[in-house]
């Protein structure tokens, strides 16, 4: 399964424990909204790739 996890200010410990958690059996990719290094045309296309979005 791909999961998206998209961090809209920072990590928190719960956060990455489920990231933690859930990168064992799931293709896993993690945007940071905060380093404004993705384009809005990446997040769309990552969010419509996935099978799942969380967003924190």
């Amino acid at each position: 399964m791909k999961i998206l996890h998209i961090i809209n200010d920072k990590q928190d410990d719960l956060s990455r424990k489920v990231i933690e958690f859930q990168s064992d059996d799931s293709e896993l990719r993690v945007i940071e909204l905060a380093s404004k290094a993705v384009s809005y045309d990446e997040l769309v296309d990552e969010i419509f790739a996935s099978d799942k979005v969380i967003s924190w």
